[in-house]
C-alpha cells in the first residue's frame, strides 16, 4: 500500500447536501476577507498569527515588494518560488481568450512563457476562459490588490511543471474543457482532450503553492493533485458548495504517488461541502 505525507491544519464547518451559485462580483476574495478578519495577536496591529500573512502583509509597500510573497510559504510547498526571479508581467485584457494564439496583455499569454514571471492585474476581472489555462513553470498569478474571478469555464492546469504560485484568485464555475487545440508554452501547441472541469488540477507537478484562494462550484474537484505530484501547499483558502472538494493522489495503484508531500494549513472549509475534505 502506498504511503503519503500530508500534514494537515484545517478549520471546518459542517456540510450540507444543498447547493447555489456563487455571489456576485465579491470586492475582495473571502479567503482575504476571512483572514483579515482574524483576531488580532502579537505587537504590531498588523500582525495575525498567521506565520504566512505576518511574513508579508505588514510592509506598507507590499505593492511595490510583490515578490517578498515567494518567501513565505511553509510546509511541503515552501521551495515554491513562481516566478520570483523574472520580471513583471501585468494582464490588462481580460476579454480575449485564444488558446493557441494568445494576445499579450491576457493571462494565457502570461502563463504561457518560457522565462520566470510574476502575474499581477491592472484592475478587477472577470476572466471567462475558452479552453483550460496551461500553465508554464516558474509562474506566479498574484491577484492581490484586485478581485480576480475564474469564471464559468475551463479553469487552471499545472501540468509536468514546476514553481508556481496562485494567490488571491476566486476560481468558481469551472467546466470541462472539451478536445481542442490548446497552447502551453510559447513553443508547443497541440491537441487536449477533454479536461475534467476542476478549479486546479496539478498533475505531475511539484513545488507547487496555493494561497489565499476560494474556490466554489465546479464541476469535478476544486483542487486536485494526482499521478506524482508533489512538494504542495495549500494554505489560506476559502471553499464552498461544492461536492468532491480536493483530491490527493488519484490511485492506490499509482506507486509514483507514495511519494506525494503535501501540506494542507489555514483553510476554511465552508458552507455546503459534502466530501474529499480532502481524500
Amino acid at each position: 500500500m502506498p504511503t503519503f505525507s500530508f500534514f494537515f491544519l484545517v478549520l471546518i464547518s459542517p456540510a450540507t447536501i444543498t447547493f447555489s451559485r456563487p455571489p456576485p462580483l465579491m470586492k475582495i476574495s473571502e479567503a482575504t476577507r476571512w483572514n483579515s478578519a482574524r483576531r488580532q495577536l502579537g505587537k504590531d496591529a498588523c500582525r495575525t498569527g498567521n506565520p504566512i500573512d505576518d511574513c508579508w502583509r505588514c510592509d506598507p509597500d507590499w505593492e511595490t515588494n510583490r515578490k517578498v510573497l515567494a518567501d513565505c510559504a511553509i510546509g511541503f510547498g515552501r521551495n515554491a518560488v513562481g516566478g520570483r526571479d523574472g520580471s513583471l508581467y501585468v494582464v490588462t485584457n481580460s476579454d480575449s481568450d485564444d488558446p493557441v494564439n494568445p494576445v499579450p496583455g491576457t493571462l494565457r499569454y502570461g502563463v504561457i512563457q518560457e522565462e520566470p514571471l510574476w502575474i499581477i492585474f491592472d484592475q478587477d476581472m472577470v476572466i471567462n476562459l475558452k479552453e483550460e489555462l496551461v500553465v508554464n513553470s516558474h509562474k506566479t498569478i498574484d491577484g492581490r490588490g484586485h478581485n480576480i474571478q475564474i469564471a464559468d469555464g475551463p479553469c487552471i492546469t499545472i501540468r509536468n511543471v514546476s514553481n508556481i504560485i496562485i494567490h488571491n484568485i476566486y476560481i468558481h464555475g469551472c467546466v470541462p474543457g472539451q478536445s481542442a487545440m490548446v497552447r502551453d508554452s510559447t513553443k508547443h501547441y497541440g491537441p487536449r482532450s477533454k479536461s475534467d472541469g476542476d478549479g486546479i488540477s496539478i498533475f505531475a507537478g511539484r513545488d507547487v503553492w496555493i494561497d489565499h484562494c476560494t474556490l466554489a462550484n465546479c464541476h469535478d474537484g476544486l483542487i486536485d493533485a494526482v499521478v506524482g505530484s508533489t512538494s504542495i501547499t495549500v494554505s489560506n483558502n476559502y471553499m464552498f458548495n461544492h461536492d468532491e472538494v480536493m483530491l490527493l493522489g488519484h490511485s492506490d495503484d499509482f506507486l509514483d504517488d507514495k511519494n506525494m508531500q503535501v501540506t494542507i494549513a489555514f483553510n476554511f472549509f465552508g458552507e455546503n461541502l459534502v466530501q474529499r475534505m480532502p481524500r
